[in-house]
């Protein structure tokens, strides 16, 4: 059923051309209002004399300050502000066959700060504040498929981390069911299946960040049987489903797992609390958190009206990015089998220390200064032939926390002349190798995750 739900774009319950017209009369129909008020005007939070910015119910998130030390790159110590959420909530996608093709429930939803307002999200997408009604609003829709989904019903259920840069420890619980009764369809969600899904990301900021996120996780060779017709798929699909099958891997599992446990414990990440109000290089002015150097990102107050949420209006800080980023992976065919090129990085707010990332992860803003020391690989991906972009596309971060951030997201392939050497926090990963860590938490970043979730099995 997902084989053909991947393969299947066309004669579906609604088509992509109807999905885009649902987008764009949600767009239309939703109100939405998202305005900058100072923080002695966010109803519903505080400052404490640290200058932690928190919610009086002591729930959702707070802002806060950390300094962080390491042994690890060329900056070995600083301080920054960072969102701390240290709930689970859930990312869940419900599931249902229609005439023997798998669908996807999914949603036309609204957050602060989405680029373009509504984006394709998850059937259910909610932190444990949300769905524990804090806010005293509605319960999420759909919530009680996931609270009381069976063993037999789950798909995929994965507890994944966020972004380290910006986020504290944090996870949420990725999850996709199966159920087989009847689903009410409410009036901003719609059945698509998973390849049309994958056609929508090749869309600038149709797709958000949890969706990608959950797709990541769904290894669709298991779910191959010798019935299912590959033949429509492109030649990269085709080589994408073997490089997921294949035991012929540049490296091993054990060696990998091997180079990870050196890096990891060679490399010290220590993270404290430290007072957002004693931070040198930021400033706390009556409307914005701010690096006086004016990089990386701010934060800012909002107060936000979208008529079709839990809640209709409230409060909150949110994350601006000063700089636009480039998140990159470059795949080359080793011995006939496409590989990925890998790296350990290392965040602040990384559970365990390192996580794999792209084989590019950076800013842009300060891409041609010269005194800077530019990150392997990225000049290579920024200046391959156009025959060699596997995808790009503009893609959002999650719009519940960061205002109007998108980064640039490319697969590209290498040609012959790549060297198989690599640096040492980089190596070389099967598609298939990839989705063993997978399987377990906080090993691929959020990042490496919605480019994996973009591999389009029809298109090269």
């Amino acid at each position: 059923m997902i084989i053909k739900s991947l393969l299947t774009v066309r004669h579906t319950i609604n088509s992509i051309e109807e999905i885009k017209n649902w987008i764009d009369s949600r767009n239309k129909t939703v109100k939405v209002q998202v305005d900058s008020i100072p923080f002695s005007s966010l109803e519903g939070w505080e400052t404490d004399e640290n200058g932690t910015l928190k919610h009086v119910s002591g729930r959702f998130f707070s802002i806060e300050g950390i300094q962080v030390e390491t042994d690890y790159g060329d900056i070995r110590k600083w301080t920054q502000p960072i969102i701390n959420q240290p709930e689970i909530g859930y990312l869940g996608i419900l599931t249902k066959e229609f005439n023997g093709i798998l669908y996807f429930l999914m949603q036309a939803k609204i957050e602060p700060g989405n680029v373009n307002c509504v984006q394709i999200s998850p059937t259910l997408q909610a932190t444990k504040s949300n769905y524990l009604q804090i806010h005293k609003g509605l319960k999420p829709s759909y919530l009680d498929y996931f609270v009381n989904a069976t063993p037999k019903q789950i798909i995929l259920d994965q507890l994944q981390s966020e972004q380290g840069a910006r986020f504290l420890r944090k996870r949420n619980r990725n999850i996709i069911i199966k159920v087989e009764s009847d689903v009410e369809l409410h009036e901003d969600f719609r059945w698509m299946t998973l390849g049309q899904i994958k056609e929508l990301m090749r869309y600038d900021n149709m797709v958000n960040m949890d969706t990608r996120t959950v797709l990541s996780g769904l290894k669709v060779s298991d779910f191959l049987s010798p019935t299912d017709d590959i033949e429509c798929m492109s030649s990269l699909g085709k080589g994408m489903i073997l490089s997921s099958v294949t035991n012929h891997c540049y490296y091993s599992m054990e060696e990998h797992l091997s180079w990870l446990s050196s890096l990891k414990s060679k490399y010290d990440l220590r993270v404290h609390s430290y007072p957002l109000s004693k931070m040198n290089d930021w400033q706390i002015l009556p409307d914005e958190i701010s690096r006086k150097d004016n990089k990386f990102f701010r934060v800012i107050g909002v107060k936000v009206t979208i008529s079709n949420r839990e809640v209709s209006s409230w409060c909150q800080p949110l994350i601006q990015p000063m700089q636009r980023g480039i998140c990159a992976f470059i795949l080359k065919k080793i011995d006939g089998v496409y590989h990925f090129l890998v790296q350990a990085k290392l965040e602040c707010g990384n559970f365990d220390v390192l996580e794999l990332a792209p084989t590019v992860q950076c800013l842009t803003g300060d891409i041609n200064n010269p005194q800077l020391v530019r990150p392997p690989f990225l000049d290579y991906v920024l200046n391959v032939s156009k025959e060699q972009i596997v995808y790009d596309t503009l893609q959002s971060e999650e719009g519940g926390r960061f205002y109007k951030e998108q980064n640039r997201n490319l697969l590209v392939e290498a040609d012959d002349s790549f060297s198989l050497d690599l640096p040492k926090h980089y190596t070389w990963m099967t598609l298939g190798q990839i989705y063993q860590f997978l399987r377990f938490n906080n090993y691929f970043n959020i990042q490496s995750r919605s480019l994996i979730a973009a591999l389009n099995y029809l298109h090269n």
